[in-house]
């Protein structure tokens, strides 16, 4: 009788991971065609559990597809505010003013935008009076007036 080297033994054969403990689509297909692949061809896989494993692969995969959608839009939507109210350099706000003592609204006033600035997570706008105004209080955003009148003589 042969003995059997120690090395072969389970407890001495060394581990390889693939640094992931969740099975993915791909691993699920790849299970998938080794079972159809290994299956016996005297009992080979009924219809319906075929196409039981399928819907769930088409699950799978549709389920991914629709979380790296969300991803991209999340991304999408995380531009820092600057970048994101960058656009309204050059355009005319109007904004409220309250007055300090009553905090009732006292008069609407505009502006012109010449800048964007954050600072403690809050985003302002720079405007050409010197003025900064919190992006929350606009309450309307156009071609300056000036432009307007411009574009409507005929000198």
């Amino acid at each position: 009788m042969t003995s059997i080297d120690p090395s072969f033994y389970l407890q001495n054969q060394t581990t390889r991971g693939t640094g992931s403990n969740t099975l993915g689509k791909d691993d699920f297909l790849k299970i998938l065609m080794a079972q159809i692949q290994n299956q016996s061809p005297l009992d080979p896989m009924k219809d319906k559990e075929f196409i039981a494993q399928m819907t769930q692969f088409s699950s799978l995969e549709q389920m991914t597809n629709m979380s790296q959608s969300f991803q991209s839009f999340t991304e999408s939507q995380s531009l820092p505010p600057v970048i994101q109210y960058s656009h309204m350099i050059g355009k005319e706000v109007a904004y409220p003013v309250y007055d300090e003592v009553s905090g009732a609204l006292d008069r609407m006033e505009k502006g012109i935008v010449t800048a964007v600035s954050q600072k403690d997570g809050e985003t302002k706008l720079d405007l050409a009076s010197g003025l900064q105004v919190a992006v929350e209080s606009i309450t309307k955003v156009s071609e300056p007036s000036e432009t307007k009148e411009e574009l409507n003589t005929d000198d």
